[in-house]
């Protein structure tokens, strides 16, 4: 039952909703007509009923947009009114009781956590200051894939401990993959936390749609949730209280003025916390950096798995980043993140990676606070919203040749994130990715090296399967294996001991 309300829109207005399908089931409405992956299955039904559909998950009522037009309605004139999110199970137990940046609906709370998260945390200039880090972090990465490039690397695992191992050291200053000491107890429960975040995450949950299911199949979810939760507060909490005690070592270096560089993002709040103790509570720190764990490491590896697919079935392109990466940077250091300006190319390939397999082929959902027109259509209030990005990425009235790996079709656009509302990787509005500039910085620089450095083999004769397994940001079914050797041009770079200097 939606609460009542008194609408500001005239008759005339209330009178015209969007189209739906027919019929719509007693209880479950519309579940009946997906089939994982759930964006595919959307495309189907836009593709034949049109852009914009209101649907039934249950007792749910769905707003499904696949149009650049009705999205920018969405997020420019209705952005305050979509600046929701709905309330599901996850939302409730690991978003805290939806109090999390990802999961709290929009009021004072939300730009509070969103101003920390875009000044004090993911801002340019704090990003600038853990540079250092994802240069080494760049380095090793080139270091491990030298010693193992006598046999076929696991480009998937690789992509996986390197992008946790950048942000665990952004947060905490500690490395939890690939070190001697990732034998250590801490290290066995980090990487168990985020491979069960990561399943439960993405788990199918129809109580969210069919309260009646929130009491028969649902308690075991829910339990492994709680559970999880905990695991995750006591980790964490355990992080802060070291640092809290001084035990970051890594950021103990000191510049010429004696003064402390590159502080953890847990030191810079726990410095915060020193001038509003009310406000920065440990409890809102744990769920900001757990936040980020969960939100930035899983798209990031994708993005750069889908990245190395593509390039391995499309040799020309490869070879054409090489030889940009080889005339702007040269042959005697490695590719920096200052780099990328001059790397076009490269940008082109990342860009293009993330239309044809976006970090979240289904934008995160986002929930109406009062009614409101879309496209001309009476949206009510408390109805859900769906952009399916992978629809809008693929549409052939938008692109030419949509499912053609084509990094040339960016060209002019280089760098940028969004092309109007048909092209939107990170979201659009007041509730967009507040860590795409990390993401990039990720992507292009770990890209960028392992173009420069090696040539790369498929492991057979065959294509690399490019078939898309479950979960929200779109993973490879398949785990990403190739044969790599050390480009002659940068044999003395990529030497262990030259790097190890």
């Amino acid at each position: 039952m939606q609460p009542e309300f008194s609408s500001p829109l005239t008759s005339a207005a209330t009178s015209r909703v969007p189209p739906t399908i027919s019929p719509t089931l007693p209880l479950i409405g519309h579940l009946h007509l997906l089939t994982p992956p759930l964006y595919r299955s959307l495309a189907k039904l836009s593709a034949k009923h049109g852009p914009i559909l209101l649907l039934r998950f249950g007792s749910r009522r769905v707003l499904l947009i696949s149009s650049p037009t009705a999205a920018e309605e969405c997020f420019t004139k209705n952005d305050i009114v979509f600046a929701n999110r709905p309330r599901f199970l996850a939302g409730k137990i690991l978003g805290s009781n939806f109090t999390t940046i990802g999961w709290a609906p929009y009021g004072d709370h939300w730009r509070n956590l969103r101003r920390i998260s875009t000044v004090e945390i993911l801002s340019s200039h704090r990003l600038n200051e853990f540079h250092d880090i994802r240069a080494d972090e760049g380095r090793l990465l080139i270091i491990k894939l030298t010693s193992a490039c006598s046999s076929p690397v696991n480009l998937t695992s690789v992509f996986h401990e390197m992008t946790l191992n950048l942000i665990m050291r952004m947060i905490s200053g500690k490395r939890f993959f690939g070190d001697e000491d990732t034998t250590e107890e801490g290290s066995k429960v980090f990487q168990e936390i985020v491979k069960e975040t990561f399943e439960l995450s993405g788990a199918s949950n129809l109580g969210d749609h069919l309260p009646v299911l929130r009491w028969l199949g649902v308690k075991g979810l829910e339990k492994k949730m709680i559970e999880l939760q905990k695991k995750r507060d006591s980790f964490v909490q355990g992080l802060i209280d070291q640092l809290r005690n001084g035990g970051n070592q890594e950021a103990r270096n000191n510049d010429n003025d004696g003064k402390k560089k590159r502080n953890s993002m847990i030191e810079v709040l726990l410095q915060l916390k020193e001038d509003d103790p009310e406000y920065y509570t440990d409890e809102l720190i744990r769920r900001l950096m757990m936040n980020l764990v969960a939100a930035g490491t899983d798209t990031t590896t994708a993005t750069m798995e889908w990245a190395f697919s593509l390039l391995l079935n499309h040799k020309h392109v490869l070879k054409k980043a090489q030889d940009e990466i080889d005339i702007h940077v040269g042959t005697d250091r490695l590719v920096e993140e200052s780099d990328m300006a001059s790397l076009p190319y490269l940008l082109c390939i990342v860009n293009e990676t993330m239309r044809l397999y976006p970090p979240g082929p289904l934008l995160v959902p986002h929930e109406s606070s009062d009614d409101c027109i879309v496209g001309g259509y009476h949206i009510p209030r408390g109805t859900m919203l769906l952009v399916n990005q992978w629809a809008i990425h693929r549409d052939p009235d938008l692109w030419s040749d949509p499912e053609t790996f084509y990094p040339e079709r960016f060209k002019g656009l280089e760098g940028k994130s969004r092309d109007g509302f048909r092209f939107m990787p990170f979201g659009f509005g007041r509730r967009s990715c507040p860590g795409e500039g990390l993401a990039m910085r990720m992507i292009g620089l770990t890209l960028g090296l392992l173009i420069q450095c090696f040539d790369w083999e498929r492991v057979g004769d065959e294509m690399v399967d490019m078939s898309e397994g479950p979960g929200l940001t779109m993973p490879k079914a398949q785990p990403l294996v190739a044969k790599c050797r050390p480009r002659l041009v940068t044999r003395d770079l990529i030497s262990v001991s030259g790097l190890s200097s």
